[in-house]
């Protein structure tokens, strides 16, 4: 099998999602530390899993070329 760009490529784009989910997330910290403590493990148990939902389609476009 001969190695393709989608990979290194889709690399780079999910360490550049993460990036932007943190940054995203972070900017939140402010109004959030402010919360009860339970309800900033809950926005903060969401907010890490969620970023985890636009991968599936591009894991699959790295791997078949297709974004199904």
């Amino acid at each position: 099998m001969t190695p393709t760009w989608r990979k290194p490529f889709g690399m780079f784009v999910i360490l550049a999602l993460i990036l932007m989910w943190v940054v995203i997330v972070a900017s939140f910290s402010g109004v959030v530390a402010r919360w009860h403590p339970l309800l900033q493990l809950g926005f903060y148990g969401v907010t890490g899993m969620i970023w985890i939902a636009p991968l599936k389609p591009l894991l699959a476009w790295m791997e078949t070329g297709r974004w199904r």
